[in-house]
């Protein structure tokens, strides 16, 4: 997987603390300019404007825009792929109860709603030189979404080769929802991003998971 940035030494704890700080500014920064324009379309004199910072005090801290990009994608995909590793591992007893895989997840997507946009942003593009980057990041989530599958009731449900369709509507259902917000605000004046709208998505998706991923003929109660 990508190296996430190249962040110099600061020396004494104050200092590190300043430098961490700034280094969440320019990846907030960076997070939102790729989502609104894409890889290309962005320059790190583009972010460091939006962070207030000089060029130079940028590069203090990543040493490219592709080391960038790469720790954006590290600080908002890695943690999605940890929740699914652990539910792997946890094997079926993760889908006797869905509801706190569901929640983690959207409180992670919740947390860094520009980063669906950023990678649609991309996919639209076409964004050929970073295919291998993004490859790197999303396949594993894919591959462990299957491994849970395979191993909970919902193999009973859907044959092997519809597993991978399964996973594949799963993640836009999730993902979906908030590439869709910022459109979905503007037509219909409803912020889907709210504690309450995600609550609610929260709990439609909760009742979802339980009805796909359920063993063939049961009915789990909503």
């Amino acid at each position: 997987m990508p190296t996430a940035s190249q962040v110099l030494p600061l020396h004494g704890s104050g200092s590190r603390r300043k430098g961490e700080r700034t280094a969440a500014r320019i990846l907030d920064a960076a997070e939102a300019l790729f989502a609104e324009r894409g890889y290309e379309g962005t320059t790190l004199r583009d972010v460091a404007a939006r962070v207030g910072i000089r060029n130079p005090s940028l590069y203090n801290h990543f040493a490219s825009k592709e080391s960038l990009y790469a720790a954006v994608l590290e600080r908002g995909i890695g943690p999605l792929l940890e929740v699914l590793s652990e539910s792997v591992e946890t094997g079926s007893a993760a889908f006797r109860d869905s509801s706190p895989i569901v929640e983690r997840m959207m409180e992670l997507l919740s947390q860094r709603p520009n980063l669906p946009r950023l990678v649609l942003h991309e996919t639209l593009a076409g964004g050929q030189r970073l295919t291998p980057m993004l490859r790197d990041w999303i396949v594993p989530i894919f591959a462990r979404a299957h491994e849970m599958v395979e191993a909970g009731p919902a193999a009973e449900r859907w044959t092997a080769d519809r597993i991978p369709l399964l996973v594949l509507a799963m993640y836009h259902v999730f993902v979906g929802y908030f590439t869709i917000a910022p459109l979905y605000r503007d037509l219909n004046g409803q912020d889907l991003l709210t504690d309450e709208a995600l609550a609610k998505q929260t709990r439609f998706l909760t009742d979802l998971v339980a009805i796909l991923f359920s063993e063939a003929g049961s009915h789990p109660e909503g």
